[in-house]
C-alpha cells in the first residue's frame, strides 16, 4: 500500500511541477496569454502541498528521490506535449534515475 501511495503521490507531484513549469514556459517562451504563466504559478504551488503527503517523513529523502521522478517525467511531458523525440541516453539516464528513486524510497530500513 505504501509503494502505491509513494507511486501515485509522485505522479501527482510531477503533474504539477512539470506541468506548471510548462505552462509558464508556454507563456514566457511561447507567446502564450499571461494567464497561463498565473495557471503555472498556480500548479506550481499545489506540487509543494502535494510533496507533503508522502507517508515517509523525512524532506530531504522526498525531494531527492522526486529529483528523479522529475527527469524521466519531464522527458515523457515532452514527448506528449511538444513532439520530444528522447535517444537512448535520454531513456538510459531517465531510468539510471528511476532505480535510485526506487533504492532511496523502498530500500529497506532500520527503524531505530
Amino acid at each position: 500500500m505504501a509503494i502505491a501511495k509513494t507511486t501515485v503521490l509522485f505522479v501527482l507531484a510531477a503533474a504539477a511541477e512539470i506541468g506548471g513549469a510548462w505552462l509558464v514556459w508556454q507563456s514566457v517562451r511561447e507567446g502564450k496569454d499571461w494567464w497561463w504563466a498565473g495557471l503555472g504559478v498556480i500548479a506550481l504551488g499545489l506540487y509543494g502541498f502535494v510533496a507533503t503527503l508522502q507517508p515517509d517523513a523525512h524532506f530531504g529523502r522526498i525531494l531527492a528521490a522526486y529529483g528523479g521522478v522529475f527527469v524521466a517525467g519531464s522527458l515523457a511531458w515532452g514527448m506528449v506535449f511538444d513532439g520530444f523525440r528522447p535517444d537512448r541516453w535520454d531513456i538510459a539516464g531517465s531510468v539510471i534515475c528511476l532505480v535510485g528513486v526506487a533504492v532511496i524510497m523502498f530500500a529497506p530500513r532500520n527503524a531505530g
